[in-house]
């Protein structure tokens, strides 16, 4: 029986190495490329030091707007470069966005993440939490022997203490105050725990806290009275006339004292830039 010729496969060429894309190449296009190559590729690490190397003014200068907050300049830096990776590996160049509009705020809330893990719930001193204890039990005292709400320097001097003692206290109460994880939740009938509530949710304050604790130190910088101008008037909600009453000056001067700190507060905290 007569045998069919034998029929060859043609053999496809090995290929050889990638081209590196010219210097020109836009890093929407070098991202397109580096999701293609298998993560062994050697020219996966190439583009990646390019794209880096291109956007890492950015990240400094992102790093630097957060300095002066508790945290090291260098370890800001390297959150940056966190943000970079995670901006890479989530970035889709099909639908068209510019990769520096979503890199941005993917590396600012990476620095956002790293003041809430590492500012808060650590390092707190124990003083300052004790004096808050006194503090709301001397005020209550206070209140119920004046029929009023004591201020903040009639507390100060029934205490023994300074005013900035005393705010310094409240403003550490305020950022470190936690909750045990493994108590009991009274809202919820059975063994939960507030663990269990917080689990896997979304907590929409979250960027509230971590704004508040960096501007802490910006606070700290101002003169007294400005500081005292700020509390009285978003903290205890008091109008800019109980405020001048109090210090002894104008409405007009409140407000221009007012409007000052908080552009110092913006200049500080880099906002508006």
């Amino acid at each position: 029986m007569p045998t069919s010729p034998a029929t060859t496969t043609p053999v496809g060429r090995v290929p050889g190495p990638r081209r590196e894309p010219p210097e020109d190449t836009s890093t929407e296009d070098l991202i397109s490329l580096l999701k293609s190559l298998e993560p062994e590729d050697p020219l996966v690490g190439r583009l990646r030091e390019r794209i880096t190397r291109h956007y890492l003014p950015l990240l400094n200068r992102i790093a630097h707007r957060y300095r002066g907050r508790g945290e090291r300049v260098e370890d800001l830096r390297q959150t940056a470069h966190v943000g970079l990776a995670k901006a890479i590996r989530g970035y889709s160049p099909e639908r068209g966005r510019e990769f520096v509009r979503y890199l941005t705020p993917t590396v600012i809330g990476e620095i956002k993440r790293h003041f809430r893990d590492h500012t808060w719930a650590v390092h707190t001193p124990r003083d300052p939490r004790t004096r808050r204890t006194e503090m709301n039990r001397v005020r209550r005292e206070m209140e119920q022997r004046l029929s009023r709400t004591p201020t903040l320097t009639e507390v100060a001097r029934e205490m023994g203490l300074t005013e900035r003692e005393l705010e310094e206290a409240r403003l550490v109460s305020e950022a470190y105050n936690t909750v045990s994880l493994n108590a009991s939740d009274p809202r919820e009938e059975g063994p939960t725990t507030a663990f269990d509530r917080y689990l896997g949710v979304e907590d929409p304050e979250l960027d509230l806290v971590v704004d508040r604790a960096a501007v802490r130190p910006a606070l700290r910088s101002l003169p007294h009275r400005e500081r005292l101008i700020l509390k009285r008037r978003y903290f205890d909600e008091w109008t800019q006339a109980q405020i001048a009453e109090e210090i002894g000056c104008s409405q007009m001067q409140v407000s221009r004292l007012l409007a000052g700190a908080l552009r110092t507060l913006r200049a500080r905290l880099g906002v508006g830039r």
